[in-house]
C-alpha cells in the first residue's frame, strides 16, 4: 500500500517528468472541456491559456494520482 501523494510530491514530479506533464496537462484540459461544453473549440482555446496554470496546480494530486493508476502494472 503507497502513501498518498501530497501537493508538494504531485508538483515535483510534474517538473521532474515532461512525458507526466503532458499527460497530465491533456487530462486536466479534457475535464476543463468537459465542463465548458457551450464555448467553440476556438474559445475553448483562449479560455484553456488563462486557466491552465490554475487547472494545474489545483489539478495537480489528481492528475498524478490518475497517470499512476492508469499506468500501473
Amino acid at each position: 500500500m503507497s502513501t498518498p501523494i501530497n501537493m508538494h510530491t504531485a508538483r515535483m514530479a510534474l517538473n521532474r517528468d515532461s512525458d507526466l506533464r503532458k499527460w497530465a496537462e491533456a487530462w486536466l484540459k479534457g475535464k476543463e472541456r468537459a465542463a465548458q461544453p457551450s464555448l467553440t473549440d476556438q474559445e475553448f482555446e483562449k479560455h484553456w491559456l488563462y486557466v491552465r496554470p490554475e487547472r494545474m496546480h489545483e489539478g495537480a494530486i489528481e492528475a498524478v494520482a490518475a497517470f499512476q493508476e492508469q499506468h500501473q502494472g
